[in-house]
């Protein structure tokens, strides 16, 4: 078969099956769950949490300020108030319940990922925690969120746009523009 030919029905079979998935309504790129919100082992509300109660996200997500990575909170950051707070309503007090079994027992919670990136992406919390920006720049207003879900697209368009705005509403800030800022 001529190699022309073959490059040019491949490359139009691919683009039609292509357009066929993203017309599906649910297809994504990879990376870009925009409104994922997957269903977590346990009920964890960031409104009361982070809202309600006003807990502030590093007290759970220590490792955001030093590390590459924001971490999930162990069981033992939970019971250090779940200890003497027991819920309010059936909900929480279940919900509780499981975290004080799962602690006693030295399990962890197998908490289901919400913002992935892809391998190829590198993103460092700790550099835009240091930098002071909000939580919610990227995440959305969690303190309002009952569930998780992940707020934007996280795509790279969407990340250069902000180091641009950033950049240009303070110059000082010097958010990276170049590509091995983010793929390694």
């Amino acid at each position: 078969m001529n190699w022309r030919l073959f490059t040019v029905i491949f490359l139009a079979t691919f683009g039609l099956s292509f357009s066929a998935l993203a017309s599906l309504g649910d297809f994504h790129l990879l990376g870009n769950h925009q409104d994922y919100q997957p269903q977590q082992p346990i009920a964890y509300s960031h409104a009361l949490h982070a809202g309600q109660l006003g807990i502030a996200c590093e007290y759970c997500h220590s490792g955001a300020g030093e590390s590459r990575h924001a971490s999930v909170p162990s069981l033992s950051t939970c019971m250090n108030c779940h200890e003497q707070v027991k819920g309010s309503t059936a909900t929480g007090q279940a919900e509780i319940q499981k975290i004080a079994r799962m602690h006693a027992a030295n399990e962890p919670v197998r908490w289901v990922r919400v913002h992935n990136l892809p391998d190829f992406v590198y993103f460092n919390h700790s550099a835009h925690v240091n930098k002071k920006v909000a939580c919610q720049t990227c995440h959305g207003n969690v303190q309002d969120m009952a569930v998780v879900k992940q707020f934007s697209d996280l795509s790279m368009g969407w990340c250069v746009n902000c180091h641009r705005t950033q950049n240009a509403q303070d110059p000082k800030l010097n958010a990276p523009l170049d590509c091995d800022a983010c793929h390694r």
